[in-house]
């Protein structure tokens, strides 16, 4: 099987990447429609058209925004950061942001190896930009993989992986609470958790959890003590002191933490064909998209109650009945499946009431990846889409199953152009805008291992 069908044109493309090219949360929680307070409407070219389809998805996408015009679900460009949603203890700032990209993909802070193979992985290891920022496997593997093209777990438990599906970096500017099961982020999280446990004191900080997550992940993942390694190449000594201050204080893993949580907020797939139409260009959604779209966004299918926003995301979490990743993607992953992670939401919150329930992911760039659900149990977009339409649990085992996920009655014609809108509709071809042309450090962008120079043709020699 093909992990990444656009994998050869995307390595090739990386050569001719720039470093310069890089320049909602839910209303509950940020109060702002970021593009609306521009002053401006992204959609003041589409007007009434007189296209039918483009008309009838104007309206409908007015009627189901809850700010009552179309902006609501448009992005920004990752340059306009007083537009981009950020955490206010974490302000974006040009240089923050080219130091966070360098860092994300350094495989020189990966410092720590439990495998013997330091200076081998970076946050990008689980989270690049082929695989639409995801890991490209059903259980993504850092520390102790081996390759790029078909990466595989060369060192069992002993590895770096997690027991869960890899959700995506992009798009994440709109989650106030990171990952499978919200727990990282103070806003929505007082009062949950152990306050003996690191990642709540950051919470209880108030730290939004993009930033929870990258201070923690840096040491859950290895890479503790990396900005201090990293700052033998000057570059980056001279980054974090411009950025944080000019003193011996300025190298810390929280402010690597900060800048790399920094550059995930400006990893936006705002180049889609949906972006652009939004943005006025009519012609830029084909038609069997626009089918999918007012199929996705109207009553029928009822998709924009938990997909909304300019992600297409929420702070919403859901039992939809999927399997986990041991029975969900079998001969895939290794290891045990923990109970609290079984439990999702409420494995965090320990509230019987929110077992079995999972957060609402982003939804673009979904065929960079074949895995899909928090279990990988389905291998295309195809599949969700008809277990959605069927309304079925797959996973006898869990409670509390959404009182929304019941059978959507959707013709086969509505399931097709729900996909289309979904495959092609939401996918961005240029996400390599986001990778550097190279790191200080000199050594392979996102996995350096020995297999991996040879798939990537890089060597640190």
């Amino acid at each position: 099987m093909t992990i990444f069908p656009r994998l050869r044109l995307q390595l090739i493309s990386v050569l001719l990447v720039s470093l310069s090219m890089i320049g909602c949360q839910s209303d509950m929680l940020s109060g702002v429609d970021a593009a609306k307070n521009s002053g401006s409407s992204y959609a003041d070219g589409l007007g009434k058209t007189g296209d039918g389809l483009t008309d009838d998805l104007v309206s409908l996408l007015e009627q189901v925004s809850p700010s009552g015009d179309i902006d609501h679900f448009a992005m920004p460009r990752s340059s306009q950061f007083d537009k981009i949603p950020q955490d206010p203890l974490n302000p974006l700032t040009s240089n923050k942001v080219k130091l966070g990209r360098l860092l994300y993909h350094e495989t020189a802070m990966a410092v720590m190896s439990g495998t013997g193979n330091p200076e081998s992985f970076s946050c990008a290891s689980c989270h690049f930009a082929q695989a639409g920022f995801q890991a490209g496997l059903a259980q993504g593997v850092a520390d102790g993989g081996s390759g790029f093209t078909m990466r595989v777990n060369a060192h069992g438990t002993s590895s770096d992986i997690q027991p869960i599906r890899t959700p995506s970096s992009m798009n994440t500017a709109y989650q106030v609470r990171m990952l499978w099961n919200g727990q990282f982020g103070g806003p929505g999280n007082a009062g949950f958790g152990n306050s003996s446990v690191d990642f709540v004191q950051l919470n209880q900080e108030g730290l939004h959890g993009l930033e929870v997550q990258a201070i923690k992940g840096l040491a859950v993942h290895r890479m503790d003590g990396g900005e201090a390694a990293v700052i033998d190449f000057n570059k980056y000594a001279n980054y974090f002191r411009q950025v944080f201050g000019d003193s011996d204080d300025a190298v810390s893993r929280r402010n690597a933490g900060l800048a790399i949580a920094a550059f995930e907020r400006t990893i936006l797939a705002n180049e889609v064909p949906f972006q652009r139409w939004l943005k006025g260009n009519a012609g830029a959604m084909s038609e069997a998209e626009k089918r999918g779209a007012l199929v996705f966004f109207g009553d029928k299918a009822g998709c924009a109650s938990c997909h909304t926003g300019p992600a297409l995301s929420s702070e919403s979490f859901h039992s939809l009945g999927m399997m986990d990743l041991d029975e969900g993607a079998p001969g895939l992953a290794v290891g045990t499946v923990p109970d609290a992670t079984r439990r999702g939401r409420g494995g965090f919150t320990g509230n019987a009431e929110d077992d079995y329930t999972f957060k609402t992911p982003q939804l673009y760039n979904l065929t960079d990846s074949p895995f899909y659900g928090h279990g990988a149990s389905f291998r295309t977009v195809r599949e969700v889409v008809e277990y959605k339409n069927a309304g079925i649990p797959e996973n006898a085992v869990a409670t509390n199953i959404s009182p929304e996920f019941v059978s959507l009655g959707l013709s086969q014609q509505e399931v097709d152009d729900v996909v289309a809108f979904l495959e092609t509709g939401l996918y961005d071809s240029k996400l390599m805008r986001y990778v550097p042309q190279a790191l200080p450090s000199g050594n392979c962008l996102t996995v350096n291992d020995e297999q991996s120079q040879q798939d990537l043709g890089c060597s640190t020699d």
